[in-house]
């Protein structure tokens, strides 16, 4: 029988002082004038987020309000799961986990309106029971112990193996980022219990000789354009992450400063394209809060492993026929033709606002449209 430990965070007063003296203590590299984004962050941005960081932003508070939600930790074949569950109010709520990607993909702004629809604008039918695992690797999930751990296919089975152990038969599931590998997985391997499956952008790699005959004009343009990612400058930080993780890891788990340099350049990369920085597209403290819990948790190296680990980029998988749905937010690279291959799409939104990370840039859109999908599968 699994067993679930309640959880608090209570970060020790000593791990926020050495922060802070940490982001005091920063040796900052000189900076090319007039160069903005196109050699990556710019450095004087950097700065003055490190400076709110250590001067302004409460850890503390939001600290209390993550605690306001039900936390438990639990172990699943050895490995430490942390997760939240929040159950609602109404007695007919379908059960639904929420899968996030790398770096992070906070869920916080849409777990009242999802949980209690009656109480934020919308109608009780439309509840859900949350369940909002940490990956491996990730946070307080702690690190992964041995190659593979990290993968999205076990991470699909450790979350296929949390819902049974919490007595739920029937559930659904959403995600975006790396959480578009999981969820389907999900129901692949978990087909009897998977109501259905909802994904944000879903990351679509097409394998080795497509040639997207078939495929719409635009999903050709996408085709071509991901043919020759990995000359494009977005692609860095997969590249590296996928091949030399640990060499990156030192760097940016000892410096506070390094470490939301990278994260925050890929934020930038994938998040709203019409805003002109991170903080522009998502909350300011919103972005650190989830760059503290990398932090203390000193787990920005294990959180990379996810991409050396996991086989699942670019293999030809099965349809698992469970029912799906796609919300698509601008800047987005999935390929529709290759998402409806691969999964049973009967429900397909395209948005004017929001990106990559969309929990945390438009909830609301993505409030409403997972109740939309949902609602014809109840």
């Amino acid at each position: 029988m699994t067993t679930f430990e309640p959880f608090r965070i209570d970060i020790p007063a000593a791990a926020i002082d050495d922060l802070n003296a940490r982001l005091t203590a920063t040796r900052w590299p000189a900076e090319l004038p007039g160069v903005g984004w196109s050699y990556g962050i710019p450095t004087s941005y950097v700065r003055e987020l490190a400076d709110y960081w250590r001067t302004e932003y409460d850890w503390r508070a939001h600290e209390a309000a993550w605690n306001q939600h039900p936390q438990f930790v639990t172990e699943i074949e050895g490995q430490r799961i942390h997760f939240l569950h929040v159950r609602s109010p109404e007695p007919n709520a379908l059960p639904l986990v929420l899968v996030h990607g790398w770096p992070f993909q906070d869920f916080s702004e849409v777990i009242g309106p999802l949980t209690d629809p009656r109480a934020h604008g919308g109608v009780p039918e439309d509840a859900f029971h949350l369940v909002i695992p940490t990956l491996p690797g990730f946070g307080f999930s702690g690190p992964t112990h041995q190659p593979g751990e990290a993968a999205t296919e076990h991470s699909a089975e450790l979350i296929a193996k949390l819902m049974a152990g919490l007595g739920y038969d029937r559930y659904g599931a959403q995600g975006g980022d790396a959480g578009s590998f999981i969820v389907p997985q999900l129901g692949r391997i978990d087909t009897a219990h998977v109501a259905g499956v909802h994904l944000n952008d879903p990351i679509t790699i097409p394998a080795w000789g497509d040639d997207g005959s078939g495929y719409s004009a635009s999903d050709q343009e996408k085709l071509a354009s991901m043919a020759d990612w990995s000359s494009k400058e977005t692609s860095g930080y997969a590249g590296m992450q996928a091949t030399r993780p640990q060499t990156l890891a030192p760097a940016v788990a000892d410096s506070p400063a390094g470490l939301l340099a990278w994260a925050l350049d890929v934020v930038q990369t994938f998040s709203d394209p019409s805003k002109s920085t991170p903080d522009a597209a998502i909350d300011r403290d919103m972005l650190l809060t989830n760059i503290s819990v990398l932090w203390f948790t000193n787990t920005i190296g294990s959180s990379m492993y996810l991409y050396k680990e996991s086989k699942q980029w670019g293999a030809e998988v099965p349809n698992s026929g469970v029912p799906t749905g796609v919300a698509v937010f601008p800047g987005n690279n999935t390929i529709r033709g290759l998402a409806e291959k691969q999964n049973t799409v009967v429900h397909w939104s395209e948005f004017d606002r929001g990106g990559h990370f969309a929990a945390m840039e438009t909830p609301d859109l993505l409030t409403t449209d997972v109740r939309d999908f949902f609602r014809k599968l109840r």
